[in-house]
């Protein structure tokens, strides 16, 4: 089925573009492939068909979480091949680990510096078909 558009980006609010920009670069390994002072953006190449990018929102709020009063909208998974090297790395970065872990043995949930929930996942094993958590998403 054909559809009516097709995703190319997705823009996280926050206080400073390029500092957020800078952490998700290194988490990614995604160069920055556009900045202005109010707008940053990450991807794989300058022309490719997803970035991921950061607008400057001088009142920004960081989401609460876990809080059942405030919805965090929305949140990235990251697929990673070891989970404690990877908090370790990230939390080195400027992340911060989020209280209320539901489950540490299948994915962490932290906190970027400007405070958006993220999901540190597994990546998938070739044969697995186990279907748990956000090591599938």
């Amino acid at each position: 089925m054909a559809g009516i558009a097709q995703l190319s980006g997705i823009a996280l609010e926050c206080p400073d573009p390029a500092a957020l920009a800078g952490f998700y670069s290194a988490v990614t390994g995604w160069p920055i492939v556009y900045a202005s002072p109010d707008w940053y953006s990450i991807g794989p190449g300058q022309d490719a068909s997803l970035h991921l990018s950061f607008q400057l929102a001088p009142g920004h709020q960081p989401p609460a979480w876990p809080d059942p009063a405030s919805s965090m909208q929305f949140h990235l998974h990251l697929r990673v091949d070891d989970l404690e090297e990877a908090e370790r790395m990230v939390v080195e970065l400027g992340a911060t680990r989020l209280a209320g872990q539901p489950d540490l043995a299948r994915f962490r949930v932290l906190a970027d510096p400007a405070g958006h929930p993220f999901c540190l996942c597994p990546r998938p094993r070739p044969a697995s078909t186990e279907a748990a958590g956000c090591a599938t998403t």
